[in-house]
């Protein structure tokens, strides 16, 4: 009894503060870099943001007005867990016909909340405490912190400007030991702007089967590459069953509030998800799926105009940093410039912090997307032709005054 009384009472002792009830995994993350840094901006006037990735057009009225259909025809309950079989049938025949990629809707598609969930729900599902998760960086923030608290052991593999930020297969075979499980791939690359060609993903395919890796691939940016078509991993020789695509309607539909995305694979895979999928969302919102569906049925020409404008204004801000004296390497997908800051003397926070300061100009500092990133900066041009400019002139005259011109 004495023993027992003892142990309450240390257990009591430890316990000095609310963060004390936390798991480990969860007390260990960092908060997310992004928002953070733009918490700083919260409140300022005249600030020109070129930091959050979301399209700045609004989703077609079209979209809209199925989902006020929707509502006005009473579709308010839940769907099928996996996604309705309508939405289900129409992604698989869009994934056969943009990326010559054939999905089951029957077993094979899990409609998700957002393309987020997606990546979730699949490394939950692939990772066993200890397993290394393999992980191209720079790269989208939320895969290491979500392998963490997985029981996983994220695995940066660092890419480079001089390279395109291409994974190149040397890197990946340097990282791999008995204990590697999954190689997380994302292009076109957010932050980066990279691309991955057939001749690019040959050897990497090589690698994943040698060393019998799984892969969770991102192409929620698939639709957004300029001069060249995304070639989806999957589409490589003997990769459909060994790769998890997932996607959504957030970046190239102009859908980031719907809240909607997708998984496609194994159907061993995919069933593992969805089981929890069940006991998390139950599912995607029925009206958000009702306005995906009429987005791949009849918004593709919407889509395609969108994309010509990012291109257009992907020129507009290469050129623009280029004039102004930043090195930036050509973007070939996705929304963002990775233009590198090296030559100043100052840490990407400590850059990208002055320059909202001083002219109130929002970035995001490259250090908090991973290895690589220190020394860069990322810049959406997800925004308008006329903020990009003026944006483009605020930097030019950050950057005078730090070369003392």
């Amino acid at each position: 009894m004495i023993k027992d009384e003892e142990k309450q009472a240390s257990t009591q002792e430890k316990r000095t503060s609310m963060a004390d009830y936390l798991s480990p995994q969860v007390r260990a993350i960092k908060p997310s870099g992004i928002r953070r840094f733009f918490d700083l901006a919260n409140g300022r006037k005249d600030i020109i943001t070129l930091g959050v990735g979301e399209p700045d057009f609004i989703t077609p009225w079209h979209v809209r007005e199925a989902c006020v259909y929707a509502l006005e025809m009473g579709k308010t309950q839940y769907t099928s867990n996996a996604g309705t079989p309508e939405l289900r049938e129409e992604i698989s025949y869009y994934l056969s016909n943009q990326f010559d990629v054939s999905y089951d809707p029957g077993n094979e598609i899990l409609v998700t909340v957002g393309g987020s969930e997606a990546i979730d729900l699949a490394l939950r599902v692939l990772i066993s405490p200890g397993d290394e998760i393999l992980v191209p960086e720079p790269c989208y923030i939320s895969y290491s912190p979500i392998t963490s608290i997985s029981g996983g052991v994220p695995v940066g593999i660092e890419t480079f400007a001089k390279d395109e930020f291409k994974l190149k297969a040397e890197s990946l075979k340097a990282v791999i030991t008995p204990r590697s499980k999954v190689l997380v791939l994302s292009y076109p690359s957010n932050p980066t702007g990279g691309i991955m060609t057939y001749e690019d993903w040959l050897p990497i395919a090589k690698l994943v089967e040698e060393n019998d890796l799984i892969v969770i691939s991102d192409e929620i940016y698939a639709e957004l590459t300029y001069g060249s078509k995304h070639v989806s991993f999957a589409s490589m020789p003997g990769m459909k069953d060994r790769t998890l695509l997932v996607s959504g309607f957030s970046k190239a539909f102009a859908m980031t509030g719907w809240r909607i995305g997708y998984a496609c694979g194994h159907h061993e895979i995919i069933a593992a998800m969805l089981k929890v999928h069940q006991y998390t969302v139950m599912c995607a919102s029925n009206m958000s799926q009702v306005a995906a569906l009429e987005a791949l049925k009849n918004g593709l020409e919407e889509k395609d105009r969108m994309i010509e404008s990012y291109n257009q204004r992907r020129r507009l801000v290469v050129h623009g940093f280029r004039e102004i004296g930043l090195d930036c390497h050509e973007p070939q997908g996705a929304f963002y410039a990775f233009p590198s800051i090296k030559a100043f003397g100052l840490s990407s926070e400590e850059f990208a912090t002055n320059l909202l300061m001083e002219q109130k100009v929002a970035a995001v500092p490259g250090d908090v997307f991973g290895l690589g990133g220190e020394g860069h900066l990322r810049c959406s041009y997800a925004t308008s032709v006329s903020q990009i400019t003026e944006a483009i002139d605020r930097i030019g005259a950050f950057v005078r005054k730090l070369k003392g011109d």
